[in-house]
């Protein structure tokens, strides 16, 4: 089967979102580095910097598989950037919650990110970026079902 204009214009924004994809990882390790993390240290710390919440949380508030984020939330509690206390909800799945060294670091990074933010998009306009946002919101339900 041929793909149909719409089709190949469909197939371009893929690739572009997707090499897109790389450079946005790249700068996010780049900016976690200013506080000594990992960007997937950094992801999981900063789910956890408002509420405390269960492993099983991060993993389904940040779109990623339970076992990573367990692997990353003992690595930050073994540094002392986070701790597991007591879930009054269950007994086994403890909640993880950042130490006010984590709290600190968090401070920093996010200095950063603001800053790395605020310049990309004063240059691109609230109203593109809001446009694309739309967009890709539009396309990703349609996309994270099987096609036929």
């Amino acid at each position: 089967m041929e793909r149909t204009e719409a089709g190949e214009a469909f197939t371009s924004f893929v690739v572009e979102v997707a090499a897109l994809g790389h450079f946005m990882t790249a700068a996010g390790e780049a900016i976690a580095r200013h506080g000594g993390l990992t960007l997937a240290r950094w992801v999981v710390l900063d789910a956890v910097a408002e509420q405390p919440q269960t492993v099983a949380q991060v993993g389904r508030l940040r779109g990623m598989a339970r076992q990573p984020v367990q692997r990353v939330a003992d690595l930050l509690a073994e540094e002392g950037l986070a701790e597991f206390n007591e879930n009054p909800r269950h007994r086994r799945a403890k909640l993880l919650a950042p130490t006010a060294r984590g709290r600190q670091v968090l401070g920093t990074i996010n200095a950063y990110q603001a800053a790395w933010a605020n310049d990309h998009g004063g240059r691109l306009g609230i109203a593109r970026l809001e446009n694309a946002h739309a967009l890709i919101a539009e396309i990703r339900p349609l996309v994270e079902m099987p096609s036929p």
